[in-house]
């Protein structure tokens, strides 16, 4: 079985796609516990890291992620980069693809970059974050988190809350979820409720603790400062107040439920710091799980030049 050449969203795999991803990523997950924690799968690979956004979990993972399977690494930073004098995307990336590159992470601000490159470069594309489009590595080690936990995705009651208009995560976890059979609800002020989300076969409360209710799993999400254009709340104190999650509050899910965020963590705003160190909290866990989901990808899309006359 084939996932083909890219990974630009979860949107265009299949149910038997994310499946694969998440079986190889348990038997990865044992290469980190090894006294020597390194195979030579893509010994011989370079993989170029191609981050214009800043990212600490998302690229730290990939980049042991590549370690642990013996590639070689490009690090590019915006920050240190030509893209200060004026290069485009574009241009940076041809000159980078003249080292002949196997494969490509990247995040940028603009939706639709990561595939706009796909056009220009012979190695596999992976999405690292598309502005707020999407994030598919995040909603596979979501995914396989919960599996971990729960067993089973199906009639799974998930509840996602926070910034949902600028979250790529959101995106992601929902084509995800959605294919693997979870009933998802999505939760947040007004103002951060994209128009017609429902059409992606979402629930949607605004009224928090109804939203809680006897729900499986709650992910909360960072507040998007950096992406809206005007504060869409009148306060980070008023957020907590109306939808940060409290001890109190999550007792309102099943008693068996678990706490979720794909980091980085704002305590106090999106929820206490009691919720955040509790035993419902995986948080730790997806961070653990992100190598291993990393090492996966790179593995299933550079094995062997199998898949390199796939789409």
């Amino acid at each position: 079985m084939s996932l083909g050449k890219h990974l630009l969203g979860i949107k265009d795999l299949t149910k038997e796609d994310i499946t694969l991803i998440l079986d190889t990523a348990e038997k990865m997950s044992e290469i980190s516990f090894r006294p020597i924690k390194k195979v030579p799968a893509l010994r011989g690979k370079l993989v170029v890291n191609l981050f214009f956004e800043p990212s600490t979990r998302t690229r730290s993972s990939f980049e042991i992620a590549e370690k642990r399977l013996s590639a070689e690494s490009l690090n590019f930073s915006s920050g240190t980069s030509s893209v200060l004098k004026g290069e485009t995307l574009l241009d940076t990336v041809l000159n980078i693809e003249r080292m002949n590159p196997d494969a490509y992470i990247m995040r940028h601000s603009s939706p639709g970059s990561c595939k706009l490159i796909t056009e220009y470069v012979k190695g596999s594309v992976i999405n690292a974050g598309d502005g707020a489009s999407e994030h598919p590595t995040q909603a596979l080690l979501d995914a396989l988190t919960i599996r971990q936990k729960k067993g089973s995705f199906e009639k799974l009651k998930v509840l996602i809350c926070g910034d949902i208009a600028h979250s790529r995560v959101v995106r992601s976890n929902i084509h995800l979820l959605k294919k693997m059979g979870a009933d998802v609800t999505l939760c947040g002020p007004a103002t951060m409720i994209p128009p017609y989300i429902e059409k992606m076969g979402v629930k949607v409360e605004t009224n928090f603790e109804k939203a809680l209710s006897q729900k499986d799993v709650v992910m909360m999400l960072r507040i998007q400062l950096e992406r809206q254009e005007k504060i869409l709340f009148p306060s980070l104190k008023e957020y907590f107040l109306t939808y940060g999650l409290t001890e109190k509050r999550l007792k309102l899910a099943d008693k068996n439920c678990i706490v979720m965020h794909p980091g980085p963590i704002n305590r106090g705003v999106e929820m206490a710091s009691e919720v955040a160190d509790s035993k419902e909290s995986v948080i730790l866990d997806q961070v653990e799980n992100g190598v291993s989901i990393r090492m996966a990808v790179l593995f299933l899309l550079l094995q062997g030049g199998e898949n390199e006359d796939s789409n």
